[in-house]
C-alpha cells in the first residue's frame, strides 16, 4: 500500500526557514507525480508545489515561487519542500501527496494518496 509521512513542520518567526520531509512506502517514488499541497481550516486547499522527477515540473503557485522549493530523493524515497521567506500567510497544514505522473501539476483534486500532514505556523 502506498503510504506517506510528512515531518518537520513547527512554529518559526515571519522571515524564517522550514523544511518539510515526506518519507514514502510501497511505491517508487520517481514514479507518481510528487506534490505538496496545503490547507488552511475554512479555505480550499492549495497546491504549492509539484514534480514528477522522469519528466514533468517543478511547478510551483505563484504564492512560493521563489521561497519554496521541492525535491526528492530517489534512493532514498523522500520527499522535501524547503521553504525560506516563511510569512503568516504561509501558515497552513500541509499535506505530501502523490498522483498519476501525466500530467503532473498544481490541480490537487488528481491527488490520490495523501499523508497525514504537518502543521507550519509563521508568526508576524
Amino acid at each position: 500500500a502506498v503510504q506517506l509521512m510528512e515531518s518537520g513542520g513547527g512554529s518559526v518567526p515571519a522571515g524564517g526557514s522550514l523544511r518539510l520531509s515526506c518519507a514514502t512506502s510501497g511505491y517508487a517514488v520517481n514514479s507518481y507525480c510528487m506534490g505538496w499541497v496545503r490547507q488552511v481550516p475554512g479555505k480550499e486547499r492549495e497546491a504549492v508545489a509539484s514534480i514528477f522527477s522522469m519528466g514533468a515540473g517543478p511547478y510551483y503557485a505563484d504564492s512560493v515561487k521563489g521561497r519554496f522549493t521541492i525535491s526528492q530523493d530517489n534512493v532514498k524515497n523522500m520527499l522535501y519542500l524547503d521553504m525560506n521567506s516563511l510569512n503568516p500567510e504561509d501558515t497552513a497544514m500541509y499535506y505530501c501527496a502523490a498522483g498519476p505522473s501525466i500530467p503532473c501539476g498544481l490541480s490537487w483534486r488528481r491527488f490520490g494518496y495523501w499523508g497525514q500532514g504537518t502543521q507550519v505556523t509563521v508568526s508576524p
